[in-house]
């Protein structure tokens, strides 16, 4: 194949029936080794005879649901924060053991060392704090995607983790899969020779992530529903009036509380890339967007983006071009897919020499090789060596490594970055058809000032990380 992936020519697929293939991956995920990581030896270690007294704040969705998974491993569920009641109220009455809070600063000071680590499935724009303070305090630290709003809070997150010597873990339930580590196996076997691009796409909660439909709706006067308490949630972000438009569930479309659609699944459909590639920071990154100005819209995200990131050669391997699409604006159908294969929605195709890897989302979910001949040449007995151990799951992985005292799988040395980029493409996205091209040592675009106003915006009087 030539580097122009979406409209170069490539022989029809033949061979094995892919789906019959797909039936067999999850047979194999039975290696419940643990992953390789650096030794933690900070915060104390957990005996593996103990549980893990282990605090949740922001409990009424997904981070219920992450709570639920820890209290799945066994671990004590001492306590629950969140700041608004009825939201939490399912997740309350789950653990009726659990010492409940509605701020967590209290609930760290009265808890003390009865709290060994927390999981944090707050908003986007509280995530940096939480996580901050709890590292500070020597708990370990399951964060929800993405890791954090800004760039500036990535980085110190990052370095607070390495500072703590806690164990981390970012909230991509499919880091810890068989099929993501299927996909690292046949890239570095060179099953498609070398990937020279990626296209990532979601199409998932359009109504979510562009909320222009509601703007002319925000001047209008709503009381704040007893059992919230809206400031802690404001938090550290210029504060608005209370509205319904974002509390509870819809803030993600809006930039002051959340980061879009590409803030939301990138660390989901990217991590595949992320990790078999060995990518870390873009030196470029274009956006181009549908039905939306700016400058007019500048609160919430548009119908439909395209973001292009350049990634410079590493270790190896040559210059990689990733391309996400999201909303309205979805992948092109590659030339070279056979009659059955699908243009993923929310998913991803990697472009080799060779040919394709194509996935779902959540840790390339449904990963198969394209055209099919290859997957007679890499799949069963012919799959190659398995260089990655298959793992229990997520939270397993989590709680292990508190355990044994070595580092989660997607601790915040990997998860930082892939957040970062994640956050790179989302202000991108409000200098549309400009490119902006990114220091990473110095943490600042070369060419942007205005850009650069979005890598650390300033936090409301009282907040500080």
């Amino acid at each position: 194949m030539n580097h122009d992936p979406l409209s170069s020519s490539a022989t029809k697929a033949t061979g094995m029936n892919r789906r019959t293939f797909l039936r067999g991956t999850t047979a194999g995920l039975a290696l419940f080794n643990i992953l390789p990581g650096t030794i933690v030896q900070g915060a104390g270690r957990i005996s593996a005879n103990d549980k893990v007294n282990v605090a949740g704040i922001g409990v009424g969705s997904q981070g219920g649901g992450d709570i639920g998974a820890v209290a799945g491993e066994g671990q004590n569920i001492v306590a629950l924060c969140d700041v608004d009641d009825n939201y939490a109220a399912k997740t309350f009455q789950k653990y009726p053991d659990a010492k409940k809070f509605k701020d967590f600063r209290v609930m760290f000071d009265q808890m003390g060392k009865g709290i060994d680590a927390v999981v944090i499935g707050t908003p986007d724009h509280t995530h940096a704090l939480i996580a901050m303070e709890a590292m500070r305090r020597g708990k370990h630290v399951y964060c929800e995607k993405p890791l954090a709003h800004d760039i500036r809070e990535v980085r110190t997150l990052m370095a607070a983790a390495r500072k703590h010597k806690v164990v981390t873990q970012l909230g991509n339930q499919g880091h810890s899969s068989g099929s993501i580590r299927q996909l690292c196996e046949w890239v570095w076997a060179g099953a498609i020779g070398p990937v020279h691009t990626v296209h990532a796409s979601c199409d998932a909660f359009k109504e979510v992530y562009c909320q222009l439909s509601k703007l002319d709706k925000l001047g209008a006067h709503y009381d704040v529903p007893q059992g919230l308490d809206y400031d802690l949630w404001v938090g550290p972000v210029p504060f608005r009036p209370y509205t319904p438009f974002w509390v509870p569930w819809n803030w993600r479309g809006w930039m002051p509380f959340g980061s879009g659609t590409i803030g939301d699944w990138f660390c989901h459909v990217m991590d595949p890339s992320f990790w078999a590639l060995d990518l870390d920071a873009p030196t470029s990154v274009r956006a181009e967007v549908t039905d939306y100005d700016p400058v007019k819209q500048g609160l919430t995200y548009p119908p439909g983006s395209k973001v292009t990131f350049e990634f410079p050669a590493k270790n190896g391997r040559g210059p990689v071009k990733v391309v996400w699409h999201d909303g309205n604006t979805t992948i092109p159908r590659p030339a070279g897919f056979s009659a059955d294969d699908k243009v993923q929605g929310t998913g991803a195709v990697l472009f080799g020499a060779k040919g394709m890897i194509v996935h779902g989302s959540h840790g390339a979910g449904g990963c198969y090789l394209t055209p099919e001949t290859l997957m007679d040449q890499h799949s069963g007995k012919n799959a190659p060596p398995q260089k990655l151990p298959r793992i229990k799951g997520h939270a397993w992985d989590w709680i292990d490594a508190i355990r044994t005292g070595r580092q989660a799988g997607s601790h915040f040395g990997y998860g930082g970055p892939l957040t970062q980029t994640a956050l790179i493409g989302a202000i991108a996205i409000r200098f549309p058809n400009e490119t902006l091209l990114w220091d990473d040592h110095k943490m600042k675009f070369t060419n942007n000032n205005a850009a650069n106003a979005l890598v650390a915006p300033p936090y409301r009087k009282g907040w500080k990380i």
